[in-house]
């Protein structure tokens, strides 16, 4: 590893707090556990911002560090590999390995997009249908992976209209990235907030929750941001002249067929995903765990009889180090918690500022993160456990809070090493026209104070109508 003179700042810092940490003098409020806690904390920070170790041996280093020292036990480190969310995680990851198999997806989007007769319209029914995959494809990733062939597909079709294709390709990922939101199982990040508000609230959003708080912000949010790559992108001349994509045109480019009848296989993976999803925004009603029906749904599309997938071939679609990351990162949020680390923190923060204020804060900095973190797990398992506790001290509801941040760190589009779909559709085929950093800045410099605004708008105005209000209540 190289030594630059930014990470041997990033190294300086770290290693000057953690001394300044180890004099019990200068901070006599603060007991040992919670020193040793917030040493270990700036620490992983450091080397997730300033080293190319991997995120997740980082993460299992500081977790081990901590369990080592007392300040949490074995049992609380390794029980957050047991959480439901991470079994929902598992699961979700088979079903979209049957989806891919299938190419049910790809058919999908051709059906969609085919119905396009201009600009406009492509480009909002594209948007309509990255932000339905959201139901089917756990993480952002997992997503843009899948969109890619039916992107370049549509390049072959448009390849002689550059500034469109360059637009498609700064549209896929800008909509994959904002529309995970929309669902639980939508990115990573999504799962550590929900363990860190059970762990220090008692709540658990569950899927059903999740969904009527963040489908109606992804859907404004990813077609609020098509017309600003529209509009970042293309000409008028682009946007009012014609374009017209048959299934038969993408078909000739994809990898697998998205026209006639849809085959047995393809029949039933569609009915067992409508199942699935049917089941999981009905959780109210039969009062079964999202997880389990996850796991259920996994299992039929494994079974020898009626799945698509082998079960080994679809758990090795599973991201085994983020879920390894996400427990650890649980572990560190308990240690921060537990050891009085978090509430030392935020104890010098204004007790009585605004929620309008406080919130504002958060969603700024939740957004500016991905400059400094680019791991949007990293980023939530370093903010979602401190806007908690601030939040709770501020007399904000915590849930609100720990939601507004969440929104808000799904913008990462300044650089195209921000966020990994950014950064697949810069590395495209040759041939094959793809944005440059230059217009990957012009849409961040609209698209940042846009869906910032959005989210605190739906953290004061709309969230509040679905049960989330801005203030903590206070029992009585």
């Amino acid at each position: 590893m190289t030594l630059t003179p930014g990470r041997a700042a990033w190294a300086g810092g770290g290693l000057g707090l953690c001394t300044l940490l180890a004099m019990p003098a200068l901070f006599p409020g603060l007991g040992a556990d919670a020193r040793l806690t917030l040493a270990v904390f700036v620490l992983a920070t450091v080397a997730w911002i300033a080293t190319p170790v991997d995120d997740t041996y980082v993460a299992l280093g500081a977790g081990l560090a901590l369990t080592a020292t007392g300040v949490i036990s074995s049992e609380t480190l390794f029980a957050t590999l047991g959480d439901e969310t991470i079994w929902l995680l598992i699961c979700a990851f088979v079903l979209a390995a049957a989806v891919t198999r299938t190419g049910l997806a790809g058919r999908a989007a051709a059906f969609l997009v085919s119905g396009a007769r201009t600009v406009r319209q492509l480009v909002h029914l594209t948007t309509a249908a990255l932000v339905v995959t959201s139901f089917a494809v756990p993480a952002t990733s997992g997503r843009a992976a899948l969109a890619l062939p039916v992107f370049l597909a549509l390049a072959a079709v448009l390849a002689d209209r550059r500034r469109l294709v360059v637009m498609l390709a700064l549209l896929f990922p800008t909509v994959v990235l904002l529309s995970a939101v929309a669902t639980l199982i939508g990115a990573g990040a999504h799962l550590i907030t929900v363990s860190v508000l059970w762990e220090h609230t008692g709540q658990r959003l569950g899927f059903v929750t999740w969904l009527l708080l963040g489908l109606p912000l992804a859907v404004v949010s990813s077609h609020l941001a098509a017309e600003a790559v529209l509009f970042t992108t293309t000409t008028r001349d682009d946007r009012r002249a014609p374009v017209r994509v048959t299934p038969a045109d993408v078909e000739a480019h994809a990898r697998a067929p998205v026209t006639g009848p849809l085959s047995t296989a393809e029949s039933r993976c569609a009915l067992l995903l409508a199942t699935v999803v049917v089941l999981w925004c009905s959780e109210p009603l039969h009062r079964v765990s999202p997880a389990v029906v996850a796991l259920i749904g996994a299992v039929v599309a494994a079974s020898p009889a009626l799945g698509t997938v082998r079960l080994k071939d679809g758990l090795r679609t599973v991201p085994w180090p983020l879920l390894l990351f996400m427990a650890a990162t649980t572990a560190m949020g308990v240690a921060l918690a537990d050891s009085g680390a978090a509430g030392w923190l935020v104890a010098g923060l204004p007790a009585h500022a605004p929620p309008w204020l406080f919130l504002t804060v958060v969603v700024v900095v939740s957004t500016a993160a991905h400059l400094v973190l680019q791991s949007r797990s990293a980023r939530s398992s370093v903010l979602v456990p401190l806007v908690v506790v601030a939040a709770s001290a501020a007399g904000v509801n915590p849930v609100a809070a720990a939601l507004a941040s969440t929104a808000a760190a799904g913008f990462c589009h300044t650089l195209p090493a921000s966020a990994k779909p950014v950064a697949l559709f810069r590395d495209l085929p040759a041939g094959v026209p793809t944005y440059t950093p230059r217009d990957l800045l012009r849409l961040s410099a609209v698209l940042a104070p846009l869906t910032a605004g959005l989210v605190l708008v739906f953290a004061l105005t709309v969230w509040p109508l679905f049960g989330v209000p801005v203030l903590l209540e206070v029992p009585r």
